[in-house]
């Protein structure tokens, strides 16, 4: 079935649907009635035609508005079937028009930056910290941006009339530290507002609805879920949807049709995993939060299965020693990952930058995955091991986290 039928009976359903049902039958909706029930894997990089006519009519259509071509697909840069599936259900589940899936997610965010420069809006302002390779690719302006850096009181006053972009990650990345999106969004005026919603995921948070125009999601962490798929995914408006694709299509970063249908079926998980990991995230939170070992716990007030923490002893050790927990850079897997955000994920940025953000040199990030909470602490107890004689106990320093019970995401 191509992707406009697709759609048209996508549309039939009007009521309202719960978010776990909507991540297991969004983009799947036609299956049952075509006799399917595993959605299909096109590989097809061409599609025949005998009408050179209609197909130049279609194509000139995309070009005009990078609309989605009507009827049977044309070729694989201009789109897929299976990776459209995917689309279809990543903007159900943001509450989005429309959602273009890319290579990864770096390709993702350089697609919205070429858009904004297309149109004379080079200038972005950004909040800190952000995932390291963002970072630094809107630091060192490889695609002829210019940055303003900036706290989020300090939004509005950083606008100017050539200002195309605001970026936020909330929680960022690796501190984990949270903002306002709604009065975010009221500070960016006119300008698009563009949320990396890649660690809080349509399950705790869904940012189009407090004002973003532009939802970014690094597709490899938890909407893959399993560590075996790299992509990125913008969430947004038809209109801005269009531009992406003109610009996916003329720069190549298209997403494989295998990949696509990792994430789909990764899609039908992804509340169950990331209430069942925010369970234990938030376990883990308070018991490092009470450990003399432990200098600073950050954990975000929505909850999640992300922790970030300060140790008083070597974090380098500690990576060398844990046993279950995987010493691994990014994260969202079924697996609990750690890594040292100063040696690897942040690396790229100016170190007086990245200091400046909050991420100290004996910051961990973890990513907790679905392993029995007790095992992970056993294997965190004995990594830690007892901090350098004389560092101090630093238990009054404690950011510990509310109760978990408040950090388990609402069904919606």
């Amino acid at each position: 079935m191509d992707t406009a039928s697709m759609g048209a009976h996508d549309a039939v359903r009007t009521a309202p649907r719960a978010l776990a049902t909507e991540a297991v039958h969004a983009g799947r909706d036609d299956l049952a009635r075509q006799g399917l029930h595993a959605p299909p894997i096109d590989l097809s990089t061409t599609y025949p035609s005998y009408d050179s006519r209609g197909e130049a009519a279609r194509i000139d259509a995309f070009a005009a508005t990078g609309e989605e071509p009507d009827g049977p697909p044309v070729y694989g840069r201009l789109g897929n079937p299976t990776v459209a599936r995917f689309e279809t259900a990543l903007a159900r589940l943001e509450g989005t028009e429309a959602a273009v899936a890319f290579a990864s997610g770096m390709a993702a965010l350089s697609a919205v930056l070429l858009v904004r420069a297309s149109m004379g809006l080079r200038h972005v302002v950004a909040v800190r910290p952000l995932y390291g390779c963002s970072d630094h690719l809107l630091t060192a302006g490889l695609l002829g941006s210019e940055v303003t850096w900036t706290d989020p009181a300090g939004i509005a006053e950083a606008l100017r009339p050539d200002t195309g972009l605001v970026i936020v990650e909330s929680p960022a990345n690796p501190t984990l530290a949270e903002v306002d999106l709604r009065a975010v969004a009221h500070a960016c005026g006119s300008v698009p507002l563009l949320v990396d919603n890649t660690f809080a995921t349509p399950v705790l948070q869904r940012p189009a609805e407090q004002g973003a125009r532009l939802v970014l999601h690094s597709a490899t962490k938890y909407l893959g879920g399993h560590g075996d798929v790299l992509a990125g995914v913008v969430a947004c408006d038809e209109e801005f949807a269009g531009r992406l694709r003109q610009v996916r299509f003329a720069t190549g970063g298209v997403l494989h049709p295998l990949a696509g249908y990792l994430l789909l079926r990764g899609l039908s998980t992804l509340p169950v995993r990331v209430r069942a990991a925010s369970a234990t995230a938030a376990e883990l939170a308070q018991r490092l939060a009470a450990d003399p070992r432990v200098a600073r716990v950050h954990y975000p007030r929505i909850g999640g299965a992300m922790i970030s923490f300060e140790i008083l002893g070597d974090p380098h050790e500690v990576i060398a020693a844990v046993r279950l927990i995987t010493p691994a850079v990014s994260l969202g897997s079924v697996d609990t990952l750690i890594q040292h955000p100063a040696s690897i994920s942040h690396r790229i940025v100016d170190a007086d930058d990245r200091r400046g953000a909050g991420v100290s040199d004996r910051l961990l990030r973890m990513s907790v995955g679905l392993e029995d909470v007790e095992d992970l602490w056993s294997d965190l107890d004995q990594a830690l091991k007892r901090p350098e004689r004389g560092a101090g106990n630093c238990a009054n320093n404690h950011n510990a986290p509310a109760p978990a019970d408040t950090h388990l995401p609402l069904r919606r």
